[in-house]
C-alpha cells in the first residue's frame, strides 16, 4: 500500500501558491496531488547516475503518498536479485555465461518439490519480482545506468508471476526528469523478461497476455485529458511535451491492493498489458540489454516489452501472469 491519511502540514509539499489542489475538472477514480513531493530519502543509490530519491505528498483529502512508490530496496529480507549486467558490479557477456556463474545459493524456495526456472530480466528503471506471492529478487539500480538480473527460483506449476515496476523521476511527485535539455522530461519505462525450465525450455516471456495496472501517472497538465474505461486508465491524450517548469502540474494516485502479489488475487478485470518494440524503448544503445538479444529477441520466443496502457506517464505499475 502507498498512502495514509495524514493530516500533518505539509505546507513544503508543493511549489504552487497554496496547498489547495483544484481537482474540479477531475471525473476519474484517482485521487490528484499537485506539485513536488518532500522528499524523504534522498538517494536510495548513491553510484547511480540519477539521484534516486523518495518523497512523500498529500493530496486534498488529506491522504499521503509516497512517490515514485513504496519499495522494499532498503529492505534485506528482501532478496537483490543476481546481476546479468551491472555496469556498478558484475557483467556477464552472455546469458549462458550467467547461467554457468549462477550461486545455486541464492535460488530461492517456493515449494521444496518443485522444479527450478530460471528468469531473465531487463526493466527500465526498477522491479520487485514476487512468485505465488514470495519476494525472489529486486532491482539492485533503482534509476540509471540500465542494469539487468538473473534469478533462480524452484516451484511448482502453475505459479503467477507478479511485478512492481517503477519508471523513477528526478521531480518528486511530477513523474519527470532532467533530460534533453528540459527540467521537466517525461521520461517512459518499460520491462522485458523470459522464463526458462531446468532443460533451458522458454516457459513464459513477457506479451500482451500479461494483466497491467497502472497505480501512479504524473505529469498531468490539464486534468481534463485522463479517462477511464472500465478498469483502464487512459492517458493517451495527455501532453507529454517537455518544459522547463512543470512544478504546477498534477499526479494521479490509486491504491494498491494489499495482496497484488499473491497467486490468490484476482487479476480478470485488470487491462491486458500493452506492448512496445524496442525502437519505442530505445534498449538497443544500452548493453545490459544488446548483450543478451539471443535471450530476449530469440525468434521463437520473442519477448516483448510490456506496461500499462501510458508508457510515458504511467510511473508505478504492477504486471502479473501466471505460467501453467
Amino acid at each position: 500500500m502507498n498512502c495514509s491519511n495524514d493530516s500533518t502540514d505539509t505546507d513544503d509539499n508543493t511549489d504552487t501558491d497554496d496547498d489547495t489542489v483544484e481537482t474540479n475538472d477531475y471525473s476519474g477514480t484517482a485521487t490528484v496531488t499537485q506539485g513536488r513531493a518532500t522528499t524523504v530519502i534522498e538517494n536510495l543509490f548513491d553510484a547511480g547516475q540519477r539521484v534516486s530519491g523518495v518523497g512523500t505528498i498529500t493530496a486534498a483529502d488529506d491522504s499521503e503518498w509516497t512517490v515514485p512508490a513504496e519499495v522494499n530496496y532498503t529492505d534485506d529480507d528482501f532478496p537483490f536479485a543476481p546481476d546479468l549486467f551491472n555496469p556498478y558490479a558484475t557483467q556477464y557477456n552472455t546469458a549462458s555465461e550467467a547461467l554457468a556463474a549462477f550461486d545455486e545459493n541464492n535460488i530461492i524456495e517456493i515449494d521444496a518439490n518443485g522444479e527450478v526456472v530460471t528468469g531473465y530480466i531487463f526493466a527500465d528503471n526498477y522491479f520487485e519480482l514476487y512468485i505465488n506471492g514470495t519476494p525472489v529478487g529486486k532491482d539492485a539500480v533503482p534509476f540509471t545506468d540500465f542494469n539487468s538480473h538473473i534469478v533462480k527460483f524452484r516451484v511448482s506449476r502453475p505459479f503467477t508471476v507478479a511485478m512492481m515496476l517503477v519508471d523513477w523521476e528526478e521531480n518528486l511527485g511530477l513523474g519527470s526528469e532532467f533530460n534533453q535539455g528540459a527540467d521537466y522530461y517525461a521520461g517512459d519505462g518499460g520491462m522485458v523478461a523470459v522464463f526458462k525450465d531446468a532443460s533451458e525450455n522458454t516457459i513464459a516471456i513477457t506479451g500482451g497476455d500479461w494483466k497491467a495496472q497502472t497505480f501512479y501517472t504524473a505529469p498531468i497538465k490539464d486534468l481534463n485529458c485522463p479517462t477511464e474505461d472500465g478498469t483502464i486508465r487512459i492517458t493517451s491524450n495527455c501532453n507529454t511535451t517537455s518544459v522547463n517548469d512543470g512544478t504546477s502540474f498534477y499526479a494521479l494516485h490509486w491504491e494498491l491492493p494489499d495482496t497484488w502479489m499473491e497467486e490468490s488475487f484476482d487479476d480478470s478485470d485488470w487491462p491486458d498489458a500493452t506492448t512496445y518494440t524496442n525502437e519505442t524503448i530505445v534498449v538497443n544503445n544500452k548493453e545490459s540489454y544488446t548483450r543478451f538479444t539471443d535471450t530476449f529477441d530469440d525468434p521463437e520466443n520473442d519477448a516483448e516489452f510490456i506496461w500499462s496502457t501510458n508508457v510515458v506517464l504511467d510511473n508505478e505499475v504492477i504486471v502479473r501472469y501466471t505460467v501453467e
